[in-house]
């Protein structure tokens, strides 16, 4: 008679689920779960921002079972996947605030332009004074562009792309989180320009921001994530290379 085989440990049992790749996709939606419940508890706060939660929730998770990140990704990326169609879906509330994005396309796009220009330069222009490489400047410079847009920007000025994702996501998440008190400061109160204003300098991560406050101010947030990606990915290899070389 044989002896009954002794039962698996959590390290066992963990080694053999994620071998399965919608583990991935399951840990992330809990997580982010778990991280939404408390960004409730504490009421919308944006220093309890859900998506800076689930970063360390999940980092500290594939750390402790010693799960590298390539067979996470692999059940992962369907939630990457479906930030396409998320994307598009903001053409939503946007259409809603047509009227009035004929009247205001002229200053929203002189905006734009300072906005964007204003976030790379002044990145760019300080770490440069504090001594940083020429490869870690380029992955800067596209901090405020959404991240697929920004890891193909850096790449092309010669940075490295996994930095610039990093880079992405914090100044999403200190933007989503400084946003509301920083506007409060100085006195701005208009939606639609608060909005605008969190999606030029904190991308996808200050949009999510901007719906949770309200539609409109999400709308225009959304605009504003769409075209400074569309405006960095023509714009910033002119105005950055030639200022790199030089630097």
């Amino acid at each position: 008679m044989s002896n009954p085989a002794p039962p698996a440990s959590l390290a066992d049992i963990w080694v053999y689920l994620s071998a399965t790749p919608l583990l991935g996709l399951t840990v992330t939606l809990v997580v982010y779960s778990v991280a939404f419940q408390v960004y409730r508890h504490f009421h919308f706060n944006p220093l309890a921002n859900p998506v800076a939660l689930s970063i360390v929730l999940l980092a500290t998770l594939l750390w402790a079972t010693q799960t590298p990140y390539a067979v996470y990704f692999e059940g992962a990326q369907f939630v990457h996947f479906l930030l396409g169609p998320a994307t598009v879906a903001l053409a939503v509330p946007l259409f809603e605030q047509l009227a009035r994005l004929k009247r205001l396309w002229l200053p929203l796009l002189g905006a734009l332009v300072v906005g964007t220009l204003a976030a790379t330069l002044s990145a760019v222009g300080l770490a440069s004074l504090l001594g940083a490489s020429r490869a870690t400047l380029a992955s800067l410079a596209p901090k405020s562009v959404t991240t697929p847009v920004a890891m193909g920007i850096a790449e092309q000025l010669g940075g490295l792309p996994s930095l610039t994702a990093v880079l992405v996501v914090s100044t999403g998440i200190v933007g989503a989180a400084t946003g509301r008190f920083l506007f409060d400061a100085m006195r701005i109160r208009d939606p639609s320009v608060r909005g605008f204003a969190l999606g030029t300098a904190a991308h996808g991560i200050g949009t999510a921001r901007a719906f949770q406050v309200s539609e409109e101010m999400g709308a225009f947030a959304g605009l504003a994530m769409g075209l400074a990606a569309l405006f960095s990915a023509l714009v910033l290899p002119w105005v950055i290379g030639p200022l790199l070389r030089w630097l």
